[in-house]
């Protein structure tokens, strides 16, 4: 008698530190991360340890909106990653035990990071609009499909999860503030209304599926490239980092957004949630450590930073009357070249 009395003391002893454990009830949730570098965490700076050149990063919303709620991450989003990626190397993570699902794709099948590095040369060097129109073309004509049969297999995969397909920003405000880019007004109007066209696909290919597409473009206005507070970067050193969301564009922006449409509620990402995520930073990067053999697969795509010296812009360069030596000629006959094309 005495013996029981002990054990149901000592049990209830033990409860309260069960029940405060935060996310404790959902501890077991599996959480599979799919997509690129949007996912991956590329832009805050700071990766895990896991022997692939994916940048998964502790800050990332994925990380954050786990530790917040305890779930159990397979982070698999890798930067580079197209569809054929994510169905080829990181879809064998979803089962019917799966309960979350997040999936960033589609910009890199329709070489944005190519067409961004276009649009940044000075208008006189660039094909900023045959870049983007091509990219366009793309997004309507063949991504669509790719996305219905992919967004297929993952229903089939992980036919119980709650799916949320996630969409890009826009970057841009219209104002380039960094000297070694020339994005113009109008390329940076064509390069948003890009992000706007490739969430209307994602949206539409998500919702024929019954999934739910989270579109972080209202949320991102008055944070873009050259704002104040920046939640995306510019360019960047590392140059890896340009152009993608930084710490606050995935705590203030992304988490947020993503968690209200993923499980009902907004994750507010406070001192306690990131101290979290650091804190499992060695476990997910051994975790992860045993897809790197497929990982090595997908190829990073990186921003070029235009270079002025190449033969190429040279040869640019004297057909349109620059004096590579003179900033002043170079930003003239820019703003010329740019101001003539946005006529056209």
């Amino acid at each position: 008698m005495f013996r029981r009395l002990g054990l149901a003391a000592a049990v209830l002893a033990v409860i309260p530190s069960v029940i405060w454990q935060p996310g404790a009830s959902a501890a077991a949730a599996p959480y599979v991360a799919l997509g690129d570098s949007y996912s991956s965490g590329v832009g805050t700076r700071t990766y895990i340890s896991d022997g692939t050149s994916c940048q998964r990063s502790v800050y990332a919303y994925p990380s954050l909106i786990a530790s917040a709620k305890g779930y159990a991450l397979n982070f698999r989003a890798c930067s580079g990653a197209k569809v054929s990626d994510v169905t080829s190397g990181q879809l064998s993570a979803l089962s019917t035990s799966t309960k979350y699902v997040t999936i960033s794709v589609g910009g890199n099948d329709a070489g944005f990071t190519d067409v961004l590095t276009e649009c940044a040369l000075p208008a006189w060097a660039s094909n900023c609009s045959g870049k983007v129109t091509t990219a366009q073309n793309y997004i309507k004509n063949t991504l669509p499909g790719s996305l219905s049969t992919l967004y297929a297999s993952i229903k089939a995969k992980a036919p119980n999860a709650k799916v949320v397909t996630v969409g890009y920003p826009r970057l841009f405000n219209g104002e380039d503030c960094n000297a070694l880019t020339w994005f113009s007004p109008d390329d940076e109007s064509r390069l948003n209304a890009t992000a706007d066209l490739i969430n209307s696909k994602i949206s539409a290919a998500a919702t024929a599926k019954g999934f739910t597409f989270v579109s972080p473009v209202s949320a991102f206005i008055g944070h873009a490239v050259c704002d104040s507070p920046e939640w995306l970067n510019g360019l960047s050193n590392p140059v890896t980092d340009s152009y993608h969301p930084n710490k606050l564009g995935h705590s203030g922006g992304y988490t947020p957004l993503v968690s209200a449409k993923l499980i009902g509620a907004a994750v507010a990402v406070n001192a306690a949630v990131m101290t979290r995520a650091e804190s499992a930073s060695g476990k997910l990067a051994k975790q992860q450590r045993a897809y790197a053999a497929t990982d090595t697969t997908i190829r990073p795509e990186v921003f070029e930073v235009p270079d002025l010296s190449s033969p190429e812009i040279r040869a640019a360069a004297k057909r349109a009357g620059v004096d590579l030596t003179s900033r002043a000629s170079i930003d003239r006959v820019d703003r010329e070249y740019a101001k003539a094309q946005a006529t056209r």
